[in-house]
């Protein structure tokens, strides 16, 4: 009899602990940051973006979990202010319970046939596709996958590569979500902001993607603003980015 009751408490104990895992993975909800320099971030860092939260972390170059500053990124030395802090502290909003982990993996400078193809990338060392699902995979053993934001196509926006950007761009969602056997993964697209000129090539491909998606979004570029060099959005404008992404996420 006691050697019963105590495999039952045994039993017990090992349901419980199974539980509580699953819910904190559950709870752990992870976005993958991908694309090139503008998702990575160039915006200058300001106190407001050193500000850490034990609720936001990310994933280091080492492939540890950190509580998330500016920059989040590593891919090259200019990396500054993108998107994804004050995206991750937007959805912080919705649930008290949860905890957002982000998977930095944009590469300054790539252009999309490095993330569809798991073509090398001289700029960064890497292998942009092969790179963001190593890292993604690592991530997941703790925690959720929940979506995808991408921010890409200023190396693809010269008219003969801008007119084959959506059906790649189709290609690549179905092979990340694939790839993490998720079907319905959320994929939210930037818009190339304003200020570059070759900004609508790429943003009508980034709409003419989501005639044959689902859970696909694209956010607005408009009215951002840029960095002395005219190329990378600035750090208030980042942080504007980073709430448009998050306002689409919590739509999907």
């Amino acid at each position: 009899m006691q050697k019963k009751l105590s495999y039952f408490i045994a039993v017990l104990l090992f349901l419980a602990t199974a539980t509580q895992a699953q819910t904190k993975k559950q709870n752990f909800h992870l976005y993958l940051l991908a694309g090139q320099s503008n998702m990575a971030g160039r915006g200058i860092v300001e106190p407001q973006d050193t500000i850490g939260n034990p609720r936001i972390l990310s994933l280091n170059k080492e492939g540890n979990w950190v509580i998330a500053k500016d920059p989040v990124h590593f891919d090259k030395s200019a990396a500054g202010v993108g998107p994804g802090l004050t995206f991750a502290r937007e959805m912080l909003k919705q649930d008290p319970n949860i905890v957002i982990g982000l998977i930095p993996c944009a590469a300054g400078g790539s252009g999309i046939d490095n993330w569809l193809y798991n073509q090398y990338w001289e700029q960064t060392k890497s292998y942009p596709w092969d790179n963001a699902v190593m890292r993604t995979e690592l991530a997941m053993k703790e925690g959720t996958l929940k979506g995808i934001l991408w921010h890409q196509g200023e190396s693809d926006s010269a008219p003969e590569k801008a007119k084959l950007y959506a059906g790649k761009l189709e290609s690549l969602v179905i092979r990340f979500r694939k790839e993490f056997n998720l079907p319905k993964l959320p994929f939210i697209a930037g818009e190339l902001p304003e200020f570059n000129k070759r900004a609508a090539a790429i943003n009508t491909q980034l709409y003419e993607a989501g005639k044959k998606l689902r859970f696909y979004g694209v956010v607005s570029g408009k009215g951002l603003t840029p960095n002395a060099d005219n190329l990378h959005i600035d750090a208030a404008s980042q942080r504007i980015f980073g709430k448009r992404y998050a306002e689409k996420m919590k739509q999907l």
